[in-house]
């Protein structure tokens, strides 16, 4: 953890370290993802071996002779023991899986609602500021983040509707009648033991169903439509019609196969026989939850694989890996998300109480204004959002970055209005009338070297503060939150 902590706060820390643990590599091969391609790479060979000994099995069955019954024993002996590794090693998988779950749940909840909105807006903002908006980078860092980033918009979505406007199912109606008597929002405080197990047995079945919507496409059959015959190609090219419908069906099927094989359900430790069939029981209605949440997710119509579709939907143009990524467009992610509600791919209701959530701007993203008292000193100031639930979607909750022209670490919080918000059209018209050479000198003060400000337009829309985020103090941009 050390190599983190050196110059990043302690929070950014712990982002950093949940996005290794899901996605990252490393020579240890323990991440989620890791274990999963391991998981498949090892699958055909493990499915031979298994073959193999029930063929023989079959075989020395059949001939029945006194000669053959040792040999017999030991073989049913040594499948028995072979099938008990593979159990346990599906067994780690899957604890540490809901372990991560648990550290996400950790990292972006708190004691109130107020409370879990500001961690969660950190954890969302702290992905985006880590992440390159261009360069080579771009792609796989984006890659890496997605299933983190889309855990946490589900959790957040599942929080604004509460799962009353779906078709939720058995498992979530019954779920949800254990806690009709408190409030919702306010149920931590309110009864903590229904909270802890509504998040066993709801919160962690969705991250775990949002964090593995794509495990699939890392299985040898997907890896070879995404890097081509010759496994030269980028895995981040566009694809065909075919190659991107074959890659569909392969991702669902893998992905639903990992599930049940590779992870499946936690085994129980202890003695009681009680205990272990109510504990098997919750575990195996966890799994076919997760399973229900990712089938349903494909067409999920009014259903309960909304929560995860439109996250899903969400996260790929925020953090898009495709080659015509423009962090200028992030805002207009709803135009797309309201394209495929009118397509019947999702619920619109559903994308409603989504929009509602993060607004235009997604948490993190670089917002340029024109300051109250710009009458007197004509200038434009940085500002990031950093807050959930704006009042108007079109108005973000923001920390300022600059004041006078100046970065600075210890901003107030503001509402950046649509009149004075440079995103708009009509507001740069407004501003555009300011002469070239003191929109020179601006530019001059908020880049950092000269080649940088030869990039940028004379009167720019939004900026990038990957690299503002990089100080250790500009990191605190969700302590102490205040607005002048």
């Amino acid at each position: 953890m050390s190599k983190y902590l050196t110059g990043d706060t302690n929070f950014t820390a712990k982002v950093k370290i949940l996005l290794s643990k899901i996605y990252g590599r490393s020579p240890l091969k323990d991440s989620v993802l890791e274990r999963a391609i391991s998981y498949f790479e090892l699958e055909a060979l493990s499915q031979r071996k298994l073959d193999k000994l029930n063929n023989e099995i079959t075989r020395l069955v059949s001939v029945g002779s006194d000669k053959s019954k040792n040999k017999l024993t030991n073989l049913k002996r040594e499948q028995r023991d072979y099938l008990q590794v593979l159990r346990q090693q599906s067994n780690e998988r899957a604890q540490q899986l809901q372990l991560v779950c648990r550290d996400i749940i950790e990292l972006c909840e708190g004691e109130t609602r107020a409370d879990t909105n500001k961690k969660s807006a950190e954890l969302l903002g702290t992905i985006q500021l880590l992440s390159p908006t261009e360069g080579s980078k771009v792609a796989s860092v984006n890659e890496r983040s997605k299933p983190l980033y889309r855990g946490v918009l589900t959790l957040r979505l599942l929080d604004q509707i509460c799962l009353k406007t779906l078709s939720s199912g058995a498992y979530l109606t019954q779920e949800l009648a254990k806690i009709s008597e408190y409030d919702y929002q306010d149920l931590r405080n309110e009864n903590e033991a229904a909270y802890l197990e509504f998040v066993d047995h709801v919160k962690i079945p969705m991250l775990m169903a949002a964090i593995l919507q794509d495990i699939g496409n890392y299985h040898p059959d997907a890896q070879m439509i995404m890097q081509g015959s010759d496994g030269k190609k980028s895995v981040f090219r566009a694809l065909n019609v075919e190659e991107r419908k074959a890659l569909l069906q392969i991702n669902y099927r893998e992905t639903m196969k990992y599930l049940v094989n590779g992870i499946g359900v936690v085994m129980y430790l202890g003695n009681s026989k009680e205990e272990r069939n109510t504990f098997n029981k919750v575990e195996t209605n966890k799994l076919r939850f997760v399973k229900q949440l990712l089938k349903g997710s494909i067409q999920p119509k009014l259903g309960v694989g909304n929560i995860l579709k439109i996250p899903q939907i969400y996260t790929a143009i925020v953090l898009s890996t495709k080659d015509n990524y423009n962090y200028k467009l992030l805002p207009k992610v709803y135009q797309a998300l309201y394209q495929n509600a009118e397509r019947g791919n999702c619920c619109r209701g559903v994308v409603d109480s989504l929009y509602k959530i993060t607004g235009d701007f997604p948490q993190g993203f670089g917002v340029i204004y024109i300051p109250k008292d710009s009458d007197q000193n004509v200038r434009y100031e940085y500002a990031i959002v950093t807050q959930l639930y704006p009042e108007k979607s079109n108005e973000p909750i923001c920390r300022i970055a600059t004041r006078q022209l100046a970065f600075i670490g210890h901003g107030h919080d503001l509402v950046v209005k649509k009149t004075n918000n440079l995103y708009f059209v009509e507001t740069a018209k407004e501003f555009s009338s300011i002469n070239k050479e003191r929109l020179n000198e601006i530019l001059e003060l908020l880049s950092s070297n000269y080649l940088e400000r030869k990039k940028l337009d004379l009167l720019p829309r939004c900026w990038q503060p990957e690299e503002f985020f990089t100080q250790k103090i500009n990191q605190k941009l969700w302590n102490r939150m205040n607005y002048n």
